[in-house]
């Protein structure tokens, strides 16, 4: 899709239109950025190495950034990069979780407005 042609109607306007394009990288640069991904994560720059993995879509570096962040006790966050790995073993027990407490919630909030 010619993403230019689709915006030309909103020139001369002061908007911002996000779109979301996955890089256009070759295996050369994927796999150098996947190693610099790895050096910053056990370096401990978890964000920076986040950062790399969304951009190279690198799986396993997605799922360890999801386990660090669930041992932090920021399942939400886990989730996000499970989801987006994708890895359903390790994202439906979040989503289990999470569905029972809005379950929990839902049924707190009938029985307080009976």
């Amino acid at each position: 899709m010619d993403t230019k042609k689709v915006f030309e109607r909103f020139t001369g306007e002061d908007i911002f239109i996000k779109t979301v394009r996955k890089a256009e990288i070759d295996g050369a640069q994927k796999a150098a950025l996947n190693r610099k991904g790895n050096m910053l994560f056990n370096s401990g720059d978890i964000e920076g190495a986040r950062r790399v993995f969304l951009t190279t879509g690198y799986t396993d570096g997605l799922v360890r950034v999801g386990d660090y962040y669930l041992s932090k006790g920021r399942a939400l966050d886990a989730l996000r990069m499970y989801w987006i790995a994708p890895d359903h073993k390790k994202s439906e027990p979040i989503i289990a979780q999470l569905s029972f407490v809005i379950q929990k919630l839902l049924k707190e909030e009938v029985s307080c407005n009976e």
